[in-house]
C-alpha cells in the first residue's frame, strides 16, 4: 500500500462484501454471521489515522475470509470520539485513550487494538533515514520554535558526523484532532518542562510555530514536499511513503532507532490488567530498547448498542484481527497484542456490552 492509495482511501469507505463463515473464528460469533448476512449489516466505524494502515490490511483479508460491510472513515481520533458518542458510527478509534469516567458518562466501552510508533520525519538532503538524531529537549525546542535552523549547536551535538545546512527548519503538524499529536505532545510534556508549561499534551493544540496538515498522510505529504521540514507520524505512513525518519535518544539515554523491537521493548511495560477502561499511555517508558514515542490504539463501542446486530459484527470482526491479524500487523510494524491482553479484551464485550435485553452481546 502506497501514501497515494491511503489519500484515495483516506476519506473513503473500505467496504467487504459478506462471504460466509469459516471454521477458524469463534463458535461464538457463527450466529451472529448467519443473522447478519442475512439482514445486510454494514459496520461504520471513524477515528484514528495511526493504525488506518493495519486497518485496510484487515479489512482487505478479512473480506477474503469472512467479511461483513466494514466500512472506517479515518478522520482523526477527535473526530471518532465525537461520531460514537453522538452513535453515528458502530464504533470509534482513537489513539488518545479516554478516562474511566469519560466512559461512564458517555456509556462507552474500550480496548486497545494494536500498537505502533510515532516517529519525527525530516527532508534533509544527503540524510538518510535514522542517521539524524534528536533528544526529547531538542524536539522540544524545535517545535516550540527556540530552535530555528538545522545547524543549532544543540543539533550539531547530537550528530557531529552530519553536515547540517543552515536553512530554517520548516514544521509540520496535525490541524485536526489528532490521537497522534496527543501522544506527540504527551512525550514532549513529559521530556520538556518549557513544552509542559507553555503547550502541554492534547489532541488539539495551540501550536508555537508551523504549518498543519489533516491527518497522518497530510503531514507525511507536506514533508515530503517541503525542504527543511520536520513533522510526526506513524511509522508506517514514513515506511509507506518513504520518509526520513530520524532516531532518538529515550529515558535511559540510549540512541534508538524506531523498529518494531524498539516499540516492542516499549509496549512491555504496559500494566493492562490494572487499567480501568485500558487507560495506557505508552510514551517515554523505561529500557535501554524502549522507543520513547510509543502509543496503543482504541476502539470504542457503546456499551447498549443502538445497532446490536452491527456491534456483535463490529466485535466479531476485532476478534478476528486478533486471531488472525497479526502476520499483516507485524508486516508493517505495528505490535499484536499479547494474548493474554485479548483474553481480557473479550472477557470485558462479555461483560460489558449488552443488548436491550440485558444479555451479554457476546459470551
Amino acid at each position: 500500500m502506497n501514501l497515494s492509495h491511503l489519500r484515495i482511501v483516506r476519506r473513503t469507505l473500505l467496504t467487504a462484501a459478506v462471504l460466509g463463515f469459516t471454521s477458524s473464528l469463534l463458535p461464538a460469533f457463527a450466529p451472529v454471521l448467519d443473522s447478519a448476512k442475512a439482514a445486510g449489516t454494514i459496520i461504520t466505524g471513524a477515528g484514528a489515522t495511526f493504525p488506518f494502515p493495519v486497518y485496510a490490511k484487515w479489512a482487505e483479508a478479512y473480506q477474503k475470509e469472512t467479511g461483513i460491510g466494514m466500512n472506517y472513515q479515518s478522520i482523526g481520533s477527535g473526530g471518532g470520539i465525537k461520531q460514537i458518542k453522538a452513535r453515528t458510527v458502530t464504533f470509534g478509534a482513537t489513539d488518545a485513550p479516554l478516562q474511566a469516567s469519560e466512559l461512564a458518562e458517555a456509556g462507552l466501552v474500550q480496548w486497545p487494538q494494536v500498537m505502533g510508533g510515532i516517529v519525527p520525519v525530516v527532508n534533509l538532503d544527503g540524510v538518510k533515514p535514522g542517521a539524524l538524531v534528536l533528544d526529547g529537549e531538542t524536539l522540544a525546542k524545535i517545535f516550540l520554535g527556540t530552535i530555528k535552523t538545522w545547524d543549532d549547536p544543540a543539533i550539531k551535538a547530537l550528530n557531529p558526523g552530519l553536515s547540517l545546512p543552515s536553512t530554517a527548519i520548516a514544521v509540520v503538524h496535525r490541524s485536526d484532532g489528532s490521537g497522534t499529536t496527543f501522544n506527540f505532545t504527551d512525550y514532549l510534556s513529559k521530556v520538556s518542562a518549557d513544552w509542559k508549561a507553555k503547550v502541554g499534551a492534547s489532541t488539539a493544540i495551540e501550536w508555537p510555530v508551523g504549518i498543519g496538515a489533516k491527518g497522518n498522510e497530510g503531514v507525511a505529504n507536506n514533508v515530503l514536499q517541503t525542504k527543511g521540514s520536520i513533522g510526526y507520524v506513524e511509522y508506517a505512513y514514513a515506511k509507506q511513503s518513504s520518509l526520513t525518519f530520524t532516531g532518538l535518544v529515550n529515558r535511559e539515554g540510549k540512541q534508538v532507532q524506531p523498529t518494531s523491537a524498539s516499540f516492542q521493548a516499549a509496549a512491555a511495560n504496559a500494566d493492562w490488567a490494572n487499567s480501568p477502561g485500558f487507560y495506557q499511555i505508552l510514551t517515554n517508558q523505561p529500557g535501554a530498547a524502549s522507543w520513547p514515542i510509543t502509543a496503543a490504539t482504541f476502539i470504542l463501542v457503546p456499551k447498549q448498542p443502538t445497532d446490536e446486530q452491527a456491534t456483535a459484527a463490529a466485535l466479531k470482526f476485532f476478534d478476528w484481527s486478533f486471531a488472525h491479524g497479526a502476520p499483516l500487523a507485524e508486516q508493517l510494524d505495528y505490535i499484536p497484542l499479547p494474548a493474554s491482553v485479548v483474553s481480557l479484551i473479550q472477557k470485558t464485550w462479555a461483560a460489558e456490552i449488552k443488548g436491550a435485553n440485558g444479555k451479554p452481546l457476546v459470551n
